[in-house]
């Protein structure tokens, strides 16, 4: 039996302990800008999507890459949440978005960037900056022309607008655009196999051990999902439809000037290293960075990548 002493002693050094928690819980910041993971109907399609950062801020519109999702913006979310509204869809056929049957739907950049333009109506945004990666270029520039009044700013992150700017390996592409039938097969290896989709994050990076695997495993597996191979050979098909629209893009940006920020990883291997300051030509203005990074350069400088665009955002909102 605890004598009445003992009692009072073991009793005072728990109200201590529960204090003492309490006050640390205190100290402790609320989490505050939590990423939220939401789906919306857009044209019959369920659309997915993240959102974060309070609304009355200027909106970020992160439009994704290939293979990748909305995922690959999870460092930007992580750093720029707390000053910005940032809103990341995954396209029809990737990430947690309906994948609907190609033949029953049209894997286009023309379609995508229509329903693009659907989403942020459904969603009322009026303004954004639109953050291009990849695939993201194509699908943006068309919402850009559509839509000149809705577009503050662009930030291009290995995206390419210029023919020169698709290098070496695209000469199995180009094939493929002239002949699909007699180049599918090939065009599939060199699209979409495990050593492409590592080498689309490595490139020649020297420092490999930079990157984390599961980056392209991941990727990998989505790629291995039945329909994807059908999915993305339409939608790599109907991407020489940019190359035809690579002039109507570089003279909208000579007529606009709009503000522009290019970010560019110099170890990327899909596209030409030129490509960055062919941008400089059209927006004389045009902010250039190119960096120690890949393809997808948030893989290895996130934080550098935030600072710039956090930099030029503010600087935007100072004119």
């Amino acid at each position: 039996m605890l004598t009445s002493s003992l009692k009072r002693l073991v009793i005072s050094v728990m109200l201590a302990s529960f204090q003492g928690l309490a006050q640390a819980q205190e100290k402790e910041p609320p989490m505050e800008h939590s990423t939220f993971y939401r789906t919306i109907p857009i044209d019959g399609l369920s659309i997915f999507y993240r959102e974060a950062g309070p609304k009355d801020t200027p909106t970020l519109l992160l439009l994704h890459g290939l293979p990748s999702s909305s995922r690959m913006f999870e460092p930007l979310f992580a750093r720029l949440a707390d000053r910005y509204h940032l809103v990341a869809p995954d396209y029809p056929g990737f990430g947690h978005s309906d994948w609907p049957n190609p033949k029953k739907f049209a894997y286009t950049f023309d379609h995508y960037a229509e329903i693009m333009n659907h989403f942020t109506e459904a969603l009322g945004l009026a303004r954004y900056t639109l953050y291009m990666q990849d695939y993201g270029g194509p699908v943006g520039f068309r919402m850009a022309l559509a839509h000149p009044d809705r577009i503050e700013a662009l930030i291009v992150q290995d995206a390419v607008a210029h023919n020169e700017g698709l290098g070496a390996n695209w000469k199995t592409r180009r094939a493929f655009w002239a002949d699909r039938a007699a180049n599918e097969n090939a065009l599939r290896t060199n699209l979409l196999s495990l050593a492409t989709t590592r080498t689309r994050h490595v490139g020649n990076d020297p420092n490999v051990g930079c990157y984390d695997p599961d980056l392209w495993t991941d990727e990998f597996a989505f790629l291995k999902q039945p329909g994807q191979a059908d999915i993305q050979s339409d939608l790599f098909y109907d991407y020489r439809t940019n190359v035809d629209a690579y002039p109507k893009w570089q003279a909208w940006m000579r007529e606009k000037q709009p503000r522009l920020l290019v970010l560019w990883g110099k170890y990327d291997l899909s596209f030409d290293l030129g490509e960055p300051e062919r941008y400089r030509k059209d927006v004389a203005k045009a902010e250039v960075h190119v960096l120690d990074a890949g393809h997808f350069a948030l893989d290895t400088a996130p934080d550098e990548i935030a600072a710039l665009v956090r930099k030029f955002l503010e600087s935007k909102s100072s004119h």
